[in-house]
């Protein structure tokens, strides 16, 4: 008798060829899951970013007819074929539209004899190098895909790496122009190709392939669909729509309630102030020192009697130095090391003289969140914090060679990129634990499902220039699509901006006007000062300039002013559409696209934004500007928010854009206002 390839399991089925088991899966309303391995069984401890029990698909339907195999979830159905090509049989696979029968995504099989739609070449044990194959189609686009600085939208025509790094935020889901989304989920590192002959998924070692795709008629579609399979974001709390004050850094107890009282004074709306790096006693021990902060729940009290939430940063290193390091070491809470010295970078650490070696607790360990967490409690915590600042959290590790570490989870290659989720997650469950139900994480990294926790992404230490600025537009449009809602940078960029420099002042400027419209409002950054000590931006030690809006000048600052103001007037606006991303999983910010499917020219506009449903935001992007060109999407009227002009969607306008201003239009029948309300 030949062998039958296919058998129904539970909703799905199993395929079998050769050394290959395939698992498909209906979930959700719209979802379709495909797991497949070399080895015996699947690993059931491999990191995944999915929810955990995953949504049923009580309507999907398995169908088995000899060689082909259909299985149907709603708008989406499967297509299994037993094919001999070649040497050998195999299974191809295809992804089609239930109601039209289009295909929106198949396997691309090999010219010849290689290579296979899914080829698995061995490498250490139980681990393979993966490569998966789709075919291209001309015009497709894709969003998502986390957050990079290549400075596109549409990444068609990229080759993107699949390793967290410092403003390179692997986030792997992609949105297509085809009414289809991929969930890659597989912790481990490699790259993805959207090239023009085919769609390349590489694995660099992992014991499994594993991925989702998900259908829907329009991008938001896809956007719920993704939130049901990964988790909805929390309610943002109130304090964190407002202004967060930053800078490199805060060093003592004293500096950080000046800078809130002369906020207060200067009757500046302020909701945060974070205190940066080096706050503690060395790294590792996740302590504040108590020379520079002698009684912090005293301050922490102070700030809160003015309305402001403190947040402190909390690195996961750990000193080779620090006190609890060989307990850690010992007990295997630190990410091990396959060859070489036993350290993950080697870094200046607060009291430490010099470069010292760091490593990173194991956050792939439930035990070492569980240890990490007691000594933030008792350093922090107690004393009142309920905000934290996660940075470093990629791991940033140096160099870069995930084949060295081994993890509690694994092999460095195979779940390295899950480790900012398992971070964050190890710090919500014990938050939540602690009766902490207001707090915030801001990550400098994320992974698939980062937003079912309270975490704010920002896009890292960029640059102080205009390209810059320009980026980020990009990069956090794209974190929208990958999922991830809660964004934003460092205004004004991290690296550089002399605070005398009038070129800098323009630059500071036109990103706050943009931050105003981001979901979370924070300036942050390493400023120099060209009168000061030369050490002042560019040693870390020694910190840098003053990064106070009143540090500039009184013109900029009465600009910079303006727009905390006009933020202050746009809280309703934002808390109303935090409540939406809450409940739909739909961002605040929004690329054209998402809001306007059915316009074509939407999709090609990557320096505008949607803030909500009803806010048209172009930030000016070019140094001496006081013109926009922009574009009004049609599907809609829509008026200037400054002057009040009406103009007809679907058509480009020149909008004045002087310094004070940045171009906004309002939807038409919105009730939302920019202008103060008169005196």
């Amino acid at each position: 008798m030949p062998h039958a390839p296919f058998t129904r399991i539970d909703t799905g089925l199993l395929a079998r060829i050769g050394a290959e088991r395939l698992w498909i899966e209906p979930l959700g309303a719209s979802a379709i899951r495909v797991r497949a391995t070399h080895n015996a069984a699947l690993d059931p401890d491999l990191p995944s970013g999915l929810l955990d029990p995953l949504p049923p698909a009580p309507d999907a339907e398995t169908v088995i007819d000899g060689d082909t195999a259909h299985v149907t979830n709603g708008p989406l159905r499967a297509t299994l074929r037993r094919v001999t090509q070649g040497l050998h049989a195999r299974i191809e696979i295809a992804f089609h539209d239930t109601a039209t029968g289009e295909v929106l995504l198949e396997e691309e099989m090999p010219h010849i004899l290689y290579p296979d739609a899914r080829e698995f070449t061995a490498e250490e044990g139980p681990l393979w190098r993966i490569e998966t194959c789709f075919a291209a189609r001309d015009g497709e686009r894709f969003y998502g895909m986390g957050q990079h600085q290549h400075g596109k939208l549409d990444q068609k025509g990229c080759v993107i790496d699949l390793v967290q790094m410092n403003t390179e935020v692997v986030v792997p889901f992609l949105v297509s122009s085809r009414g289809y989304g991929l969930i890659w989920n597989a912790p481990g590192t490699g790259r993805v190709e959207l090239a023009a002959n085919r769609t390349r998924w590489v694995l660099d070692a992992s014991p499994q392939l594993d991925y989702v795709v998900i259908a829907g008629a329009q991008p938001a579609d896809i956007l719920r669909g993704y939130a049901e399979l990964t988790g909805h974001p929390p309610m943002m709390p109130d304090w964190a729509m407002g202004f967060w004050q930053c800078k490199l850094r805060y060093s003592t107890q004293q500096e950080v309630l000046d800078i809130a009282r002369e906020h207060t004074r200067r009757g500046l709306p302020i909701d945060c102030l974070v205190i940066d790096f080096f706050n503690w006693t060395r790294g590792g021990e996740w302590k504040l020192n108590p020379r520079d902060f002698p009684d912090p729940a005293a301050m922490v009290r102070e700030l809160r009697a003015m309305g402001i939430t403190p947040m402190v940063s909390i690195w996961p290193t750990v000193n080779a130095n620090a006190e609890n390091f060989a307990e850690m070491r010992d007990a295997g809470f630190l990410i091990r090391h396959r060859r070489g010295v036993e350290a993950s970078s080697i870094f200046v650490d607060a009291n430490s003289d010099g470069r010292v070696p760091l490593s990173f607790y194991d956050a792939t360990s439930p035990e070492a969140r569980a240890y990490h967490w007691a000594r933030v409690q008792e350093g922090y915590a107690r004393h009142g914090f309920r905000a934290f600042w996660l940075d470093a959290n990629e791991p940033e590790y140096y160099p870069t060679h995930p084949d060295n570490l081994r993890y509690h989870a694994g092999e460095g290659r195979a779940v390295t990129n899950a480790y900012p989720l398992l971070h964050q997650q190890g710090y919500a469950e014990h938050m939540a634990a602690a009766g902490i139900d207001d707090g915030v994480l801001l990550s400098r990294s994320a992974w698939l499902g980062t937003q079912r926790h309270p975490v704010v992404v920002w896009s890292g230490d960029v640059h102080s220039t205009f390209p810059d600025l320009a980026r980020q537009i990009r990069a956090g449009l794209n974190m929208a699509m990958s999922g991830i809602p809660w964004w934003t940078t460092d205004i004004g960029g991290f690296k550089g901006g002399d605070i005398r420099d009038p070129a800098f002042h323009e630059l500071l400027v036109r990103w706050f006007q943009y931050a105003v419209f981001c979901p979370v409002f924070r300036l942050h950054g390493f400023r120099q000062d060209s009168a000061g000590d030369p050490r002042t931006g560019r040693e870390f030690l020694f910190g840098g300039a003053d990064n106070e809006i009143w540090s500039f000048g009184p013109e900029v600052e009465a600009l910079l002013a303006s727009c905390l103001h006009l933020r202050e007037r746009l809280r309703p606006y934002v808390r109303a559409q935090m409540r939406t991303t809450h409940e739909t999983g739909l961002p605040p910010m929004r690329p054209l696209l998402l809001e306007f499917p059915d316009d074509p020219q939407a999709a090609t506009i990557e320096d505008q934004f949607m803030f909500g449903p009803d806010l048209l935001v172009a930030p000016v992007l070019e140094p001496g500007a006081t013109t926009r060109r922009l574009y009004l999407p049609a599907g809609a009227h829509w008026r200037n928010a400054w002057t009040g002009e009406a103009l007809a969607g679907g058509t480009w306008t020149d909008c004045p854009a002087p310094l004070s201003q940045i171009p906004v239009f309002i939807r038409d029948g919105a009730s939302v206002s920019l202008v103060p309300p008169a005196a």
